[in-house]
């Protein structure tokens, strides 16, 4: 039986649409059990009431896969709170989840690679979580595998074992601790120099992030994420009026898997490539990021 897909959406029914097309046209959908999960309205935003609703005609009318379990909140969670409780009750029931949220538009045989990484690497510690998503990193020479190793969480379609997520300390209790350690700072900000900021925000709630929690959870345990070699995954809700995504540039574009693939050469060693791992840590430097910004000050000149 394939691993049970998690569904988050909002506000959005035009991406959640698109998001609902894509995977019905999985090769695995009509084998898989979806949980869907929306969020309620926030209290004073009256012009959300019609947009949840809309959301949720759109997913009365769905079909295409084995079963499919609905929860309408009836108040608003909020992005994180909504995506942590939705993933750990459906963890008390299975032992892996594949997580989706509703601007995610996902390749045909996105199911197919994200049951094989869960089913690979379930008994291999390293692997903290699978990701869909990947820049369009250029395959160096003589690279075999269809898969890479970074030591970072993927939040644009993902997998997780129950036993990797009841680990996860989303209270953040040793904070104060962390961030007075200079070295372990410096640690965490090697895969990505927006790490420490990133989970500064989320702790003080001046963001409202889930992901960065899970990043530092993976950091802690010595932990790695898999990441296809060619993407099964593109966002589609980056430019979006109902983003929730913090993002400046869009510096995310890639290439969807468009191939028939099925099954794909997992290593049964786990260790990070130097070429992947280099421009990685490119895409999240300062410098990269700086340059990004000024693109957006750029070409938001340019609109006026």
């Amino acid at each position: 039986m394939p691993v049970p897909i998690v569904l988050f959406a909002f506000k959005r029914a035009n991406e959640l649409e698109q998001t609902l097309t894509a995977l019905q046209a999985n090769y695995l959908a009509e084998e898989s059990d979806l949980y869907v999960f929306v969020d309620g309205p926030r209290p004073q935003q009256v012009d959300e009431v019609a947009k949840v609703e809309a959301v949720r005609a759109v997913l009365d009318k769905l079909t295409g896969f084995r079963t499919i379990h609905r929860v309408y909140r009836e108040t608003n969670k909020g992005c994180a709170n909504s995506i942590i409780e939705g993933v750990t009750t459906v963890l008390q029931t299975h032992p892996s989840v594949i997580v989706l949220e509703d601007d995610i538009v996902t390749s045909p045989n996105f199911l197919n690679y994200m049951n094989q990484c869960l089913e690979q690497y379930a008994e291999t510690p390293k692997v903290f979580s699978i990701g869909g998503y990947t820049f369009p990193f250029p395959r160096p020479e003589g690279y075999q595998s269809d898969v890479y190793f970074f030591g970072r969480t993927c939040a644009w379609g993902w997998g997780i074992w129950a036993d990797r997520w009841q680990r996860v300390d989303w209270e953040l209790s040793d904070f104060d601790t962390f961030i007075t350690d200079e070295s372990a700072c410096q640690a965490f900000n090697e895969d990505g120099q927006d790490r420490v900021r990133m989970l500064t925000r989320a702790k003080t709630k001046e963001i409202d992030a889930w992901d960065i929690r899970l990043c530092y959870s993976e950091f802690k345990e010595g932990g790695v994420t898999v990441y296809p070699t060619v993407s099964k995954t593109i966002n589609i809700g980056i430019d979006s009026v109902d983003s929730t995504t913090e993002v400046v540039y869009n510096r995310y574009k890639t290439v969807l898997d468009r191939s028939s693939f099925r099954r794909f050469h997992l290593p049964e060693e786990v260790s990070v490539h130097p070429e992947y791992a280099r421009r990685f840590r490119r895409k999240f430097s300062k410098s990269v990021r700086a340059w990004n910004k000024l693109k957006t000050y750029l070409m938001s000149g340019r609109k006026q």
